[in-house]
């Protein structure tokens, strides 16, 4: 527990005092976790699920439920009495869903059963904002279930005790803060969001993982609990940064929910789609690091998903079909990556080397890759997934052996990319070398602490700490550090620029200097080991 709680620290200190928008604190709300340690383990082996939100807002294009927040009387009426009049998502068809997002990889998909807005997609008692008093009519969660359990996935609820429609009704003022209720409206409140995840728990069956987004959770928890005692609550029990990935890998299970776009929610103008490439390699970085990649994509009014998030999942779908062994029931290596390869293993002696930057690989073209925390042991052989490396179409000479040696400065890979999955060679995406029967250079990695720092006459002195350093010492430390531009947008952000390099201490403390100009910026430390880089946790710090 203690360790967890350094994680949940590493993780979120020091990024108080720059830009705040849209950043996440309901994670860590709460620390009353009863998950079955086998269903921490489930999320643990498995690689990614799909994340869907909707809400009768869809219809306006808009931020899912946050556009309540501070709107005028007239925006509020009409929210809760006209929206559900015209929302019909008539051609929200499960199952096409469903059966797209286990091709790209997918083992469980959540549904947004109840946003902060308050609107319900099941036949609840406690409400008329509903899905079952819109056009549709229907219990669109209980078709959502029956869908997901017979594509083979498991079943995921998100839900938010949060609830606007029930302050607009007690006259509260819709915020996402509330302290200053009476203990009456609190216990009303409790009592409510209790009867309402009684009827998400008692029916629909079996309900495999539970998000709970918002406060009061702890009803929530305790009811899921009780009714289900096989439930996984991710966010309200374990660490599930959004839109975000963390610096460094983490032991304990995790989850990050990241959209295919900006926008949670379908947003019909003005978003900004990441690439195919982009979302798989977000996956493999979330496996390297020991978590899960929670992919979020956001029907249209109808119920049918854009096409450009159709697009971008099959697209995960064909890298997957190929490369799903580096995926799935895999662990962390000693070391998250090198370079730009990451790495995840299977069982000991099993390590696959994902080459991240393969835009420009082109087919048929022999590359070599060094290694410094794997090497060869008698038994060693390496392989491409998905292809046999004995033939290239139209190249019937050309000689596309996988080999590799091993050598005083690492385990030397060589390997052609040799199969053909776009019309024109130019597949772009991540290509993994599978290696059997190998054993690290070392056992244990340097543990990376990203430390608080100072700022005078534009200069910022960042400190770090290697906090295993008793056993563990490395040769030296730097810091990366770039213009932080929101939580976000860190997706999107430059590429890393990096301080000098600086001795470490004899406690495993150390510090670096950057000039820098007013702004927001987000670093963290590194540390060399055995010639392999260690990075720590992302932090943030503002120059005013």
């Amino acid at each position: 527990m203690i360790y967890r709680i350094l994680l949940v620290c590493l993780f979120f200190t020091g990024t108080v005092s720059a830009q705040r928008n849209d950043v996440v604190e309901d994670e860590t709300s709460s620390n009353y976790n009863l998950n079955k340690p086998e269903r921490e383990e489930w999320l643990r082996n498995t690689g990614a699920g799909l994340f869907i939100h909707f809400n009768v807002d869809a219809q306006l294009g808009v931020v899912i439920s946050h556009s309540l927040v501070g709107a005028s009387d007239d925006y509020t009426d009409r929210y809760f009495s006209e929206l559900p009049k015209t929302f019909d998502p008539s051609s929200f068809n499960p199952k096409e869903i469903a059966e797209l997002a286990k091709l790209a990889g997918m083992k469980y998909i959540v549904f947004t059963t109840k946003h902060h807005a308050g609107f319900c997609f099941w036949d609840t008692k406690t409400t008329d904002f509903k899905i079952t008093n819109t056009p549709y009519k229907k219990d669109l969660l209980k078709e959502f279930v029956k869908a997901t359990r017979e594509a083979g996935l498991d079943v995921g609820f998100y839900f938010s005790p949060e609830d606007f429609n029930f302050l607009y009704k007690h006259k509260i003022p819709i915020s996402r803060n509330i302290t200053n209720l009476d203990e009456a409206t609190k216990k009303e409140y409790a009592a409510y969001n209790r009867k309402q995840t009684e009827e998400l728990m008692q029916n629909y069956g079996k309900v495999d993982v539970l998000f709970i987004d918002g406060d009061p959770k702890e009803a929530v928890k305790e009811t899921s609990w009780k009714m289900q005692p096989d439930i996984l609550i991710t966010r309200g029990a374990i660490l599930t940064p959004e839109q975000t990935l963390p610096g460094a890998k983490i032991t304990q299970p995790w989850l990050s929910p990241i959209t295919i776009g900006t926008a949670w929610q379908y947003q019909p103008t003005n978003e900004r789609y990441k690439s195919g490439s982009q979302l798989i390699e977000l996956l493999i970085e979330a496996r390297a690091k020991g978590g899960s990649l929670l992919l979020n994509v956001g029907p249209k009014a109808n119920g049918t998903l854009p096409n450009e998030q159709e697009d971008r999942l099959r697209e995960m779908g064909a890298w997957y079909f190929i490369n799903h062994e580096s995926m799935d029931h895999v662990r962390s290596w000693v070391v998250s990556k090198e370079q730009n390869i990451y790495f995840t293993q299977k069982a000991p002696g099993t390590l696959f080397a994902i080459v991240m930057d393969a835009k420009n690989w082109k087919e048929g073209e022999r590359k070599t890759f060094l290694l410094k925390s794997a090497r060869a042991t008698a038994n060693t052989k390496i392989s491409v997934l998905g292809q046999n490396s004995k033939i290239i179409e139209y190249k019937p000479d050309l000689d596309v052996s996988s080999r590799f040696k091993q050598t005083a400065n690492g385990l030397e890979l060589s390997v052609v990319k040799a199969q053909r999955i776009y019309d024109d060679h130019r597949w772009p995406n991540p290509v993994v070398i599978k290696l059997e029967n190998v054993e690290p250079v070392f056992t244990e990695a340097a543990m990376v602490q990203s430390g608080d720092y100072k700022v005078a006459a534009g200069v910022a002195t960042l400190n770090g700490k290697v906090l295993n350093h008793a056993k563990i010492k490395p040769e030296r430390a730097r810091f990366y550090y770039r213009p932080y531009l929101g939580q976000v947008e860190t997706l999107y952000a430059e590429a890393w620029k990096m301080s000098p390099w600086v001795n470490i201490k004899a406690d495993g403390t150390f510090s670096g200097t950057v000039k820098l100009s007013k702004g927001a910026y987000e670093y963290k430390a590194i540390v060399e080991q055995q010639s392999v880089i260690i990075e720590g946790e992302n932090k943030v710090l503002n120059l005013p």
